[in-house]
């Protein structure tokens, strides 16, 4: 079990001068019950400005090949370390590997074991675990996902489950990267939170559509990046078609995903500028 900033602390000072942030490994229980093991980032030297839950995506938590392989992917990794050099603890938690699974992409929507109600038991279960932290302020804490953790981030704050309305803390801000916002309309969703989406205008994996329908319903910051799609704020690599995933706008016939370096740079600096008004 994570046994408080102190430990964290002295990890990540053993770094020295490397630029990358490094996590402390923590566990905790999810609402379901499954032990969750998480990757806790926080600044060194002082108690973090506030808490960011960041909730990965189909592709899980970790680089599958190359250099990075079994490490936090890329663009994990380069969030931490742009929240740790704001002031922010990051706390990154693993929905896939405690059930046996290590990406979610390349299975069809009906096949899948993990959906929204595991990720919404481990983001809940996660709030529940940073407020207990003596490091952490309950009303200081954010949540921040991508794509399948986009759409946890919904689920977790969808007022229209009793679940969502029983726990506490909420969270005082909830961004979302390219989220599927289908779900979320056919709930009558109601947000817990300051609500934000981040759409990549072609994206053909997670349609900007219906995100964009969400957030004209409940009021939530539209921001649409154009020429962009899915994956747009990756720091590494070059848009290309993955046919191997069989979900999308056209099932059986791949997804575009890829960087757009500008709109990447315009939806960071945005999301530091949200995060410094939630926790002022």
């Amino acid at each position: 079990m994570f046994k408080g900033l102190a430990a964290l602390l002295v990890c990540i000072l053993a770094a020295g001068a490397a630029s990358a942030a490094v996590p402390q490994e923590a566990s905790y229980p999810s609402q379901d019950g499954t032990l969750i093991k998480a990757q806790v980032f926080s600044p060194a030297g002082a108690l973090p400005r506030g808490t960011v839950v960041a909730l990965h995506g189909c592709g899980g938590l970790y680089a599958s090949r190359g250099a990075r392989r079994g490490q936090l992917n890329a663009r994990h990794q380069a969030m931490a370390d742009m929240l740790v050099g704001q002031g922010y603890a990051a706390v990154f938690p693993d929905s896939l590997t405690p059930r046996g699974e290590s990406e979610l992409c390349t299975q069809k929507m009906g096949s899948r074991q993990i959906d929204q109600t595991q990720r919404r038991a481990d983001t809940l279960g996660t709030l529940a675990w940073v407020a207990a932290q003596p490091w952490a302020s309950a009303g200081r804490i954010a949540l921040l996902g991508w794509s399948h953790g986009g759409s946890a981030v919904l689920a977790a704050t969808d007022l229209s489950r009793a679940d969502v309305r029983a726990q506490l803390p909420k969270p005082a801000l909830a961004v979302a990267f390219y989220p599927g916002c289908s779900a979320a309309l056919k709930s009558g969703y109601r947000p817990s939170a300051q609500l934000v989406l981040m759409l990549g205008e072609k994206d053909d994996w997670t349609p900007p559509g219906p995100c964009v329908e969400l957030g004209k319903a409940v009021g939530a910051e539209v921001n649409l990046y154009a020429d962009s799609y899915h994956d747009f704020d990756s720091p590494v690599g070059e848009v290309r078609l993955r046919l191997d995933v069989p979900n999308g706008v056209h099932p059986g016939q791949g997804v575009h995903v890829g960087p757009n370096p500008a709109a990447r740079e315009q939806a960071y600096a945005r999301l530091r500028e949200l995060l410094a008004q939630a926790f002022r």
